[in-house]
């Protein structure tokens, strides 16, 4: 293969997790992957966000060594994706879009097998699949096989068998999909809890509220392509878009401060239902501006808040597309790109 740069491993030395430079991916004419340059520091989460077909699950394919880049170089846990293979593969952990786990062994045995592949004695799998049976509330199922589980029930197990191991770096590629409210906290203090542990998380999600209660910072791609990246509340600022909210002490004064408003020249609007003024903010002097004139014209005020626009906004800023749009989907994989 040509075009692929490589460095020697210096795992000792590096301080991120993973380090991803220039990697491209074509499948066919496609571009699937497009000059991606990512890095995630240790111990942190990372939520890679994108509307579908944007190259996310095909990124978390060639960082899990399962298919080869066609340039770029990639380092996980310090290992090269390209030359250290084997060695990368036992410090990470994958749960993939859909649930892969053997439907004729019981949860328990899924979880114990996994275990003693990846070298754990026999008393520590018993022990870690125990754990994790208990966290996802699969106990009670832990002897049947798996074929007889719901389609939530084998997401929580596959769940558990990419944690059983306690990996350095675990890629979450959209794992609370179709999972119920109870069951989607479940796997996030579970994941805190890793990171808590010194764990380092990948995340795709294309549900927002979970990149914001997960992620300490986002990287937004678009074909193929890295297009913004930062702390959520820095890519919210740099989207701009401030609210200014204003509760007045007597609501039936509502329609007269917005009127009071628009005679300034800003725009405001207002709810009898939640008894708040909402007034967009431009510029910087404007939040003076509003309530210089609201404390002019001598109404009163009971409370002020500013809202920064929500996660959903930014990523309809960003990419053009809603976040409901945001699952990925990635080609089916010729068999002789998988490494």
């Amino acid at each position: 293969m040509t075009g692929i740069a490589t460095a020697p491993n210096d795992r000792g030395h590096r301080t991120n997790a993973v380090e991803v430079r220039g990697i491209v991916k074509h499948y066919g004419s496609t571009k699937a992957l497009d000059g991606v340059d990512l890095t995630v520091r240790e111990g942190t989460v990372l939520g890679l966000l994108g509307p579908n077909g944007a190259g996310k699950t095909t990124l978390v394919r060639v960082l899990s060594t399962l298919i080869k880049p066609d340039a770029g170089t990639a380092f996980v846990g310090g290992y090269d994706v390209l030359r250290q293979p084997k060695q990368l593969r036992r410090t990470i952990g994958l749960t993939g879009q859909y649930a892969s786990v053997d439907e004729l062994l019981s949860g328990y045995e899924n979880l114990y097998l996994i275990g003693r592949l990846l070298d754990l004695s026999a008393k520590e799998s018993k022990s870690r699949a125990g754990e994790l049976l208990e966290r996802f509330s699969l106990t009670e199922a832990a002897r049947r096989p798996a074929k007889t589980y719901s389609g939530g029930m084998r997401r929580r197990l596959d769940l558990a068998a990419s944690m059983i191991g306690r990996p350095k770096v675990l890629y979450l590629d959209e794992p609370t999909t179709g999972l119920d409210p109870r069951t989607r906290n479940e796997v996030w203090d579970e994941v805190q809890r890793m990171v808590g542990e010194g764990a380092t998380v990948l995340l795709t999600t294309q549900y927002m509220e979970e990149a914001e209660q997960l992620a300490n910072e986002l990287t937004v791609i678009d074909r193929g392509r890295v297009i913004a990246g930062g702390g959520i509340a820095e890519l919210k600022t740099q989207v701009g878009g401030q609210t200014l909210q204003v509760r007045p002490v007597h609501p039936a004064e509502l329609p007269e401060m917005a009127r009071c408003l628009h005679e300034t020249g800003l725009r405001a609007t207002f709810s009898t239902d939640t008894g708040l003024l909402s007034v967009p903010l431009t510029a910087d002097d404007q939040l003076t501006t509003v309530i210089g004139v609201l404390g002019t014209r001598g109404f009163a005020v009971a409370g002020i808040d500013t809202l920064l626009p929500s996660l959903d906004e930014v990523f309809l800023a960003i990419t053009g597309k809603p976040a409901a749009a945001a699952a990925d989907t990635a080609p089916t994989l010729p068999k002789e790109t998988v490494a």
